[in-house]
């Protein structure tokens, strides 16, 4: 059977000013994009793409209550302390959600929502 859904590859996150959102997920993901064109800025985050396009004219900004998605991290604590350290806000604090598994979620500067997960049933192929 062929597959039609290879998994996810880009989350893509609206901002304002692709300059400061370039400078700001470079400090957060300590990671440099590896395609940077003034449409788009795309990273690569533990093999997959992490991406920002500037809010066109007239876009509502999406912010809360759009699609979450959850970027993998090794220490829950410590990476949600440092997303706050760069200037994101809490959206929820790190909680559990049953067995080892922890959430939590942050609003980048421009209230994207930035979710975390501490997972060490999920192992990514």
């Amino acid at each position: 059977m062929k597959k039609h859904f290879l998994g996810l590859r880009t989350a893509i996150y609206k901002v304002p000013d692709v300059a400061a959102g370039k400078e700001w997920y470079t400090r957060a993901f300590n990671a440099a994009p590896y395609f940077d064109e003034p449409f788009y800025v795309g990273f690569e985050i533990g093999g997959f793409e992490l991406g920002l396009q500037p809010l066109a004219a007239g876009e509502a900004h999406p912010g809360p209550g759009g699609v979450e998605v959850y970027w993998g991290v090794e220490d829950m604590d410590a990476e949600y302390q440092r997303l706050l350290s760069l200037g994101a806000t809490p959206h929820f604090e790190p909680r559990n959600v049953g067995g080892p598994i922890m959430v939590a979620v942050v609003k980048d500067p421009w209230n994207n929502l930035l979710g975390l997960i501490y997972n060490p049933l999920f192992e990514a192929k």
